[in-house]
């Protein structure tokens, strides 16, 4: 077998997950991570037959059984993954009855995943039923558009066309909007429902005055989405309170849309 800690998979979680922490979007143990992963790959660094314990999900993920995520752990600081990543992070398999986890590795302490999988599972199964290609959630707290929630609209195509005016390449880079959820309970199947049902026709979910979920087909992609989202609420929000002078215009958006080959979330643009 070879070495878990040299995986393409746990190395790459580990970077993610440090940069997420100094760019300020997971403090303390806030956020959370899970990615599909492909089965054999992972068998080439660890024995599928063997599971170390089972867990329950909360949830019945019966769509999942047999799959295997790499997730993080619940009260696990992301500033520590990288240099302890088999303490703060676990490979779990969905097993046969759809409602608990195999655990193939990590966890040392005797964690557990966090305790957002059930979203995370919701939202996976949401993504994969649109784009296949979809293997990553990613659920942070980026400090702009937290901020942003408290002061604009929360209506989806409000909010979407004033990120997507911040910046040129917002267009190309989440054409299709921002899903926006008013206020939640987090850590419940209610918001995890809610953000499955919004991860149907959008890559990003905002959770208003929490953060935001994003999916993508690898980490860079999830990763990526997030910090473009975030740059443009941060623009608003060094701007918000200033007579604008000059914008983006609807038009000038759609000969965005159009030179980049991408199609706007339809009832934005005028």
């Amino acid at each position: 077998m070879k070495n878990i800690l040299e995986a393409k998979f746990v190395v790459e979680m580990g970077k993610t997950t440090a940069n997420m922490y100094r760019l300020g979007w997971d403090e303390r143990n806030g956020g959370n991570i899970s990615c599909l992963l492909d089965e054999k790959e992972v068998a080439e660094y660890l024995d599928l037959n063997r599971v170390i314990r089972t867990i329950p999900t909360g949830f019945d993920a019966t769509a999942l059984i047999g799959k295997i995520f790499i997730v993080t752990g619940t009260g696990k600081y992301f500033k520590n993954v990288e240099e302890d990543p088999e303490n703060n992070l676990g490979i779990i398999r969905i097993a046969k009855d759809g409602t608990t986890a195999e655990l193939l590795w990590g966890f040392s302490d005797g964690g557990r995943f966090t305790s957002e999988l059930p979203a995370h599972l919701m939202s996976h199964i949401s993504r994969l039923s649109v784009d296949p290609k979809n293997r990553v959630i990613l659920h942070c707290h980026p400090t702009n558009l937290l901020a942003m929630t408290f002061v604009h609209e929360l209506d989806t195509n409000s909010f979407t066309h004033t990120l997507w005016q911040m910046c040129t390449e917002c267009m190309v880079v989440f054409p299709d909007g921002v899903e926006v959820l008013p206020w939640m309970l987090c850590g419940t199947n209610e918001i995890g429902e809610a953000t499955a049902e919004k991860m149907k026709s959008a890559r990003s979910v905002v959770w208003s005055q929490h953060g935001l979920y994003g999916a993508g087909k690898d980490l860079d992609e999830a990763f990526g989405l997030v910090e473009t989202v975030e740059k443009a609420a941060q623009l608003y929000m060094l701007i918000a309170h200033l007579p604008r002078v000059n914008t983006i215009t609807d038009d000038q958006l759609q000969i965005i849309a159009d030179a980049f080959h991408v199609t706007p979330r339809p009832g934005i643009l005028k």
